[in-house]
């Protein structure tokens, strides 16, 4: 495993990190809290130390969760958790009062709750789970984000941004009152490179890029009859002809790579990788299989510049969140 400065914080983290999403249960059926916690106790084994989970994540059983892998490896990871909207609307929208969606007295509430679930006594990084731009003058994140650093309860702070938004983020970086952000990046949507990433660098931002394998789309395996749980969030994810749409993209894509000798979900995180901005890629994880994949991709670094030219024609402009 290798391991990068995740901006300003100074922390060294693994390349590959834990994104916790899924082991919460719920939006994701098919597993259970034994695998995760297996899947949990290996990653770390195999050297990944960052671990990315939310409050909303079932109501905080993903923090739960991993607070007790982590304890009973007894190794040193890295938590970063998310404060979820107040109005519980996912994404922000762009004329949402912050007032409504993070006031301070309940970011207060909601972090000292995400330290009781992952049974800790500081959070290494806390994070706002939706962002709107019209907030980066408001006062309210930032006397909230204040008050947690001077308590010794939080040493870090981000954001997470919309999702295929990069942009509406740019303003708050140049506040420099932040110390990263979270936003999807992979081979079908790598807006972020245009002009969120150059301004990470710029500006020492760590990144934590979420969604590499775009929901599974990009590992291969969605077919045009698979079927999801009608409760599962990849049953919304994937609905009515957008399978059809993923096989075809998936296709032409991989007919482009050729033999490559290399699996797509592995092409897909090293493809993240590749950017220097990205401090950390974050892929859900529920089997052990999935992890030892995903953890020896660091191994691999990053892709080569042809692979990168013939990606760079396969990127998508989709919202499959709508």
């Amino acid at each position: 495993m290798r391991y990068r400065k995740l901006g300003k914080t100074g922390l060294e983290v693994s390349e590959v990190g834990f994104g916790a999403w899924g082991i919460g249960g719920r939006q994701w059926l098919g597993g259970n809290d034994d695998d995760s916690i297996h899947a949990l106790k290996r990653s770390i084994e195999l050297g990944l130390n960052f671990i990315d989970t939310a409050l909303a994540y079932n109501d905080g059983h993903s923090e739960t969760l991993v607070g007790k892998a982590v304890r009973e490896c007894g190794a040193k990871v890295y938590l970063a958790t998310k404060v979820p909207p107040k109005n519980r609307v996912w994404p922000a929208a762009p004329d949402s009062d912050i007032q409504d969606v993070f006031p301070v007295d309940y970011v207060i509430e909601s972090t000292e709750t995400s330290l009781r679930n992952l049974g800790v006594d500081t959070l290494d990084l806390q994070q706002l789970h939706v962002w709107s731009a019209g907030w980066t003058e408001r006062d309210e994140w930032r006397a909230v984000f204040e008050k947690l650093k001077k308590s010794g309860k939080v040493r870090n702070i981000g954001i997470s941004i919309n999702a295929h938004q990069p942009d509406t983020a740019l303003k708050l970086i140049k506040t420099g009152l932040i110390d990263t952000v979270q936003v999807i990046y992979n081979i079908f949507d790598p807006t972020p490179q245009k002009n969120l990433f150059p301004l990470c660098l710029e500006h020492n931002i760590g990144v934590l890029a979420r969604v590499p394998l775009d929901e599974g789309s990009l590992t291969g395996t969605i077919t045009e009859t698979i079927e999801f749980e009608p409760s599962e969030f990849r049953a919304m994810y994937f609905k009515g002809d957008r399978k059809k749409q993923v096989v075809e993209r998936v296709t032409a894509m991989q007919k482009d790579l050729g033999s490559t000798n290399e699996p797509m979900a592995e092409t897909a995180l090293r493809f993240c990788l590749s950017n220097p901005a990205v401090s950390t890629v974050i892929p859900g994880m529920r089997k052990l299989k999935h992890v030892e994949n995903n953890m020896a991709v660091s191994d691999h670094g990053p892709l080569p510049q042809s692979m990168l030219d013939i990606l760079a024609r396969h990127a998508w402009d989709k919202n499959f969140y709508n």
